[in-house]
């Protein structure tokens, strides 16, 4: 590479870097301190603790591999649920992908691109994109993501040191700051219509899926049909506008 497209991937993916310090990347962080918590208590060392967070990456689905082998449950049925927890980032990353592609992209930085789409990186990259040159975008997203990553080993490390010292509402408290957080974003982020009721209706349909639905696919469902019926609304307003234009 040489030091002109060095300059070009390394100043944007410092400035994502230093944006997610601001306060995401701590938000994201303070919610895995119950991780290392969590790990410490089933036994597991502190290096598989902060592992865990830099290769999976997803608090609610470390949350599920630890209390799963606390609980001596099978190994293929962790790796199923797990795998069914993580269906939420599939459409997640169908829709933020389309953002960072560039030409000569190949398909390998994409899959890279991919491993980083989580809850606060997902509704930060789709506020903070579409303003950049896209050429500045998948470096970005790659400082802001590993930014967020590295707070977060961080505080699964202190968080293992701390088992025992903090009280188990506050641990369970810290790992709400995140959905709270992603929630804020989201609503701060949406750009019509159509967003404000997709977000409106996720938060009401959601109690609805879990008792109906439940199974680790009720926010599948109830995201399915909020946004389904939001996108339909905003399809009916759009030629409603123009019928009376």
């Amino acid at each position: 590479m040489n030091a002109g497209l060095r300059a070009a991937w390394l100043h944007p993916a410092f400035i994502g870097f230093r944006d997610a310090l601001k306060l995401p990347a701590w938000v994201v962080g303070l919610g895995m301190i119950g991780v290392g918590s969590l790990a410490r208590d089933v036994g597991y060392p502190v290096e598989a603790a902060v592992l865990s967070t830099v290769l999976v990456w997803a608090g609610p689905s470390q949350v599920l591999f630890f209390a799963s082998v606390a609980a001596g449950a099978a190994w293929s049925a962790i790796a199923l649920a797990i795998g069914f927890a993580s269906l939420r980032f599939l459409p997640m990353t169908i829709a933020l992908l389309p953002l960072l592609r560039r030409p000569g992209q190949g398909v390998g930085m994409q899959l890279l691109l991919s491993h980083f789409v989580a809850v606060t990186s997902w509704t930060e990259a789709l506020r903070r994109l579409p303003p950049l040159p896209p050429e500045q975008r998948p470096a970005y997203f790659l400082g802001f993501a590993n930014a967020l990553i590295a707070a977060s080993a961080l505080c699964t490390y202190v968080g293992f040191h701390l088992a025992g010292a903090v009280p188990a509402p506050v641990a369970a408290g810290l790992l709400c700051l995140s959905p709270i957080f992603f929630i804020a974003s989201l609503t701060a982020g949406a750009r019509g219509f159509g967003d404000g009721v997709a977000i409106f209706l996720g938060l009401a349909l959601a109690p609805v899926a879990s008792r109906v639905v439940g199974g680790g696919f009720d926010l599948l469902a109830g995201g399915l049909v909020g946004g389904s019926v939001a996108f339909a609304l905003q399809r009916w307003r759009r030629r409603a506008r123009k019928a009376g234009a």
